[in-house]
């Protein structure tokens, strides 16, 4: 009998798992130690309500789409040298099923 295939990864499981020790998927909860996800897609970066960035963060000029959620997730000081975000993966499925969930939430 053979295994059954595996299930795609779920971005929200993903998200609570990975994302959520720093950041919140809702306006309601406080403000950790990164910003807000909620609204993330299309949102200009260095702009979430509430939540102080860094001079190089507040002076990004593009806005968060796809494409910048992934490089971001694979290496974030490739994008913004000054970043402290700690969090990167390697796995394209993964940051696929985060991206997923995140332009969910809106």
């Amino acid at each position: 009998m053979p295994l059954p295939a595996p299930r795609p990864p779920d971005g929200a499981t993903l998200f609570k798992q990975q994302c959520a020790t720093c950041h919140t998927d809702n306006l309601t909860d406080p403000v950790r130690q990164g910003p807000s996800l909620f609204g993330i897609v299309g949102r200009r970066a260095g702009t979430a309500e509430g939540f102080h960035y860094s001079a190089d963060f507040a002076k990004a000029d593009f806005v968060w789409d796809e494409a910048r959620l992934d490089a971001w997730m694979t290496n974030p000081q490739a994008m913004i040298p000054s970043a402290v975000m700690a969090y990167r993966q390697a796995k394209p499925e993964i940051r696929r099923a985060i991206i997923a969930y995140l332009k969910e939430l809106h």
